[in-house]
C-alpha cells in the first residue's frame, strides 16, 4: 500500500490512512494526515480559546494520539474527522482540567456552578451522525466532476477562480457544475429524510 501515491489523489481516503498506520505504522501516511490535521486543529483549539503554543502543542498531542490509537478506529461508527477532531477536543478538556487543578486558571465556585456542559447530548450526537452518513450517501451519488468541484469548493475552500484555473475549465463550468451539485444534493437530501 503506497499511501503517499493516495496522499496525492483527488480524494484522500483518511480511514485507509488511519487503517496503513494501525496495520503497518506508515510514516508516509501520518506525515499526510499530520499535514492535513494539525493546521486545522490548531486552529479549533484557537478559536476555543487556547493560545497559539498551547493550541500547537495540543494539535501535536492529537496527532500523535492517532498514531498510538489508530488500531482503535473504527470506520463504520465515525468518519476519520470526526475520530480525530474528538481525540484533540478530549485533549483541549484533559488540558483544562489540569490548569484547574493546578492552579493556573481562576474559576471561582461560583462560576463553575454555572457552567453550561456544552458537549453534545447523546440524541443530537446520534441525529448528527444519521445527517452525516445522509450527506455522504448523497455525495456518492454525484458525478465525479461535480464531486471533484464540491471537494475543492467546500472541502478544501478553494475560490471559484481557483477552481476553474487548478482544473483547467472556464469559471462558468466551475459555477454550473456547483450549482447542478447543489440542486442534486438538495433533492437528494430531501427524499432521504
Amino acid at each position: 500500500m503506497s499511501s503517499k501515491c493516495e496522499a496525492t489523489t483527488d480524494r484522500v481516503d483518511w480511514a485507509r490512512l488511519i487503517s496503513a498506520i494501525a496495520t503497518d505504522k506508515d510514516r508516509n501516511a501520518f506525515a499526510a494526515l499530520f499535514e492535513f490535521f494539525a493546521p486545522r486543529i490548531k486552529s479549533f483549539m484557537q478559536r476555543s480559546g487556547v493560545n497559539e503554543a498551547a493550541a500547537e502543542e495540543l494539535a501535536q498531542e492529537a496527532l500523535l494520539a492517532v498514531w498510538r490509537k489508530a488500531e482503535l478506529f473504527d470506520p463504520a461508527s465515525t468518519g476519520a474527522a470526526a475520530w480525530i477532531f474528538t481525540i484533540a477536543r478530549n485533549l483541549r478538556i484533559d488540558a483544562h482540567r489540569r490548569e484547574q487543578r493546578n492552579g493556573l486558571t481562576e474559576t471561582s465556585d461560583v462560576d463553575i456552578e454555572f457552567q453550561v456542559d456544552e458537549s453534545p447530548q447523546p440524541d443530537r450526537q446520534l441525529a448528527a451522525t444519521q445527517a452525516g452518513q445522509r450527506v455522504r450517501d448523497a455525495l456518492s451519488q454525484l458525478s465525479s466532476d461535480q464531486m471533484r468541484v464540491v471537494e475543492l469548493s467546500f472541502f478544501e475552500e478553494k475560490a471559484h477562480a481557483e477552481i476553474a484555473e487548478l482544473l483547467g475549465i472556464p469559471l462558468g463550468t466551475v459555477k454550473s457544475r456547483l450549482r447542478l451539485a447543489m440542486t442534486k444534493l438538495r433533492n437528494l437530501l430531501s427524499e432521504l429524510s
